[in-house]
């Protein structure tokens, strides 16, 4: 299995996606020789780590360069991603396998490279793709990368099928190579302690409303379409605290448009949180907003309602695939967000139902259960 990070040196949902699914297939019997870059201090009571060189990789959060011109830093990249597929033949002379999997474009070429040398199938997951990352801004080497990764691998899986639709219309990839993979949560890890040291805690305490953005903070994510809903929402509900939990190329950008709305003592950036800080946020938020332009699935919302919290997602995420109890909405559509947002705030009813039975159906979404659909699809080749 091919990476690019892995936490707790990861800077999005990738390498808790991989984390995840890796870890299931172990329990379930599945040997797993976890192959990543470059060295990380990184181990798994699970599974083995590889490391294809020495040294960091750059962070997978690439789009920070969108929209920067940094050639520099675009250079750098696609060199690590060429070094990758060089350096992993030093793995494959030395280990035995009967299965490739590689995780997004920045392990495909390395992918390829497995393939070629063992002469054994190769599956490549995708967790994104450049149409989504973009915002029709599709970088043209970035996309070349997706091409030739998807078409040459023997299985394609994709997170949902709303990726799936995309892989095949933008790809050129026959139908029946496409199988969708929806990702998961790990329900042990959702206990609620109600033990908050968070300054959340104080806001509740004081009667504030707490509506919470947990991603980054780039174009496909839509945190602008948050703070314009935001803005809606304070006009019924002015003691209403509407947090950015994120980091991302358009922070500054996210600054600027909330001081512009005349929302900064109503709009919290507390940057990039994981581990205890995170879960503290989704377990006192009365809310979590994911307003993606463009998701392939979206484990947040998982998350959220794996603590009770009720959810709005956009129509344009995987994830509304697999829930039903939560809002949905086109994340366009600021009047009708901002109204769902208001309904949650002010019917106690409401929440209390879809905290209940998001819960529930959240916790059914494992990857214990991944794990079993991902290990059919190895076997079928």
């Amino acid at each position: 299995m091919l990476g690019w990070e892995y936490p707790p040196f990861n800077s999005g949902g990738l390498g808790i996606a991989c984390q995840g699914l890796a870890t299931a297939l172990a329990k379930q019997g599945t040997e797993i020789i976890f192959v990543l870059p470059r060295r990380f201090p990184v181990a798994s009571k699970y599974f083995r780590f590889r490391f294809a060189s020495v040294g960091t990789p750059l962070k997978s959060g690439y789009t920070t360069w969108r929209g920067k011109s940094d050639p520099n830093y675009t250079g750098e990249l696609f060199r690590q991603v060429r070094q990758y597929a060089q350096t992993i033949t030093n793995i494959l002379e030395t280990e035995d396998f009967d299965l490739i999997h590689a995780h997004d474009w920045l392990t495909y070429p390395a992918g390829i490279r497995a393939k070629e040398f063992s002469g054994k199938k190769l599956v490549t997951h995708v967790h994104a793709t450049e149409f989504d990352r973009g915002g029709g801004h599709v970088n043209q080497m970035i996309y070349e990368e997706e091409k030739n990764g998807l078409q040459k691998a023997d299985q394609v899986m994709a997170v949902s099928n709303y990726t799936r639709q995309l892989v095949i219309k933008h790809y050129g990839v026959p139908e029946g190579k496409v199988r969708v993979l929806h990702n998961g949560i790990n329900p042990e890890e959702f206990i609620t302690t109600q033990t908050f040291s968070t300054g959340l805690n104080s806001l509740k305490k004081a009667g504030y409303k707490i509506v919470l953005f947990a991603g980054r903070l780039t174009l496909q994510k839509g945190p602008e379409y948050f703070l314009y809903a935001a803005k809606e929402v304070l006009r019924d509900s002015p003691k209403t605290i509407f947090v950015m939990a994120g980091d991302g190329e358009m922070l500054g950008q996210m600054m600027n448009l909330t001081a512009s709305l005349k929302m900064s003592n109503n709009v919290i950036f507390p940057g990039f949180l994981r581990g205890k800080e995170l879960s503290d946020a989704f377990a006192q938020s009365d809310l979590l907003v994911m307003p993606s332009v463009s998701e392939p699935f979206g484990i947040v919302p998982l998350e959220a309602m794996a603590y009770g919290t009720p959810v709005i997602v956009s129509k344009q995420s995987g994830v509304s695939e697999v829930v039903s109890h939560v809002f949905k909405v086109d994340f366009w559509d600021i009047d009708e967000m901002a109204e769902q947002i208001l309904s949650i705030l002010k019917y106690k009813a409401l929440k209390e139902t879809m905290s209940l039975n998001g819960k529930r159906q959240s916790l059914s979404c494992s990857w214990d259960k991944t794990a079993r659909q991902c290990l059919s699809y190895y076997q079928s080749l």
